[in-house]
């Protein structure tokens, strides 16, 4: 059976690929940084205290061909099992702050980035609603219940 040609590593891809998320304007007075580290042992990156601005957290992470020829993605920030991998936001005390009310984390998947946009050489990027429902950060459980058919990682225009 021909594999598709998004499944096919070519032989210019990279070893790795540059992301950005782009956090959309969450509510002000929360420290949000990218999990660097597994488990417990890990440590907050990049970390930022909120106005009510976007914020942008940039990194790269490492890319192999997978046993299907999909990609796979590893390194320091990835976090997860084969064709289940993901990066992580810590929020509030998450990320080290204290004397705050919030204690979350935003899975944000990376298994679904294809060849193609690897191929690219680009940055990718993923834009993520800051505030949930309940005018907190947004977090893992109430991001999932608003992704809609258009999420995804896009090739940055600049």
């Amino acid at each position: 059976m021909k594999a598709k040609p998004d499944q096919k590593k070519t032989q210019e891809a990279p070893a790795a690929v540059t992301l950005r998320v782009v956090f959309e304007r969450p509510p002000a007075g929360v420290d949000i940084g990218l999990q660097e580290g597994h488990g417990n042992d890990y440590q907050t990156v990049q970390k930022q205290h909120t106005t009510g601005q976007d914020l942008q957290f940039e990194f790269s992470v490492a890319v192999k061909t997978d046993k299907s020829g999909g990609p796979d993605f590893g390194g320091p920030f990835v976090q997860g099992a084969r064709g289940d991998r993901y990066v992580y936001l810590d929020i509030g005390t998450y990320a080290g702050q204290t004397a705050t009310e919030w204690s979350r984390k935003l899975k944000i998947p990376v298994s679904i980035i294809t060849w193609d946009q690897i191929n690219s050489g680009k940055v990718l990027v993923v834009h993520i609603p800051g505030t949930a429902k309940d005018g907190g950060p947004s977090c893992a459980y109430e991001w999932r219940k608003r992704v809609g058919p258009d999420w995804g990682w896009k090739i940055a225009k600049k």
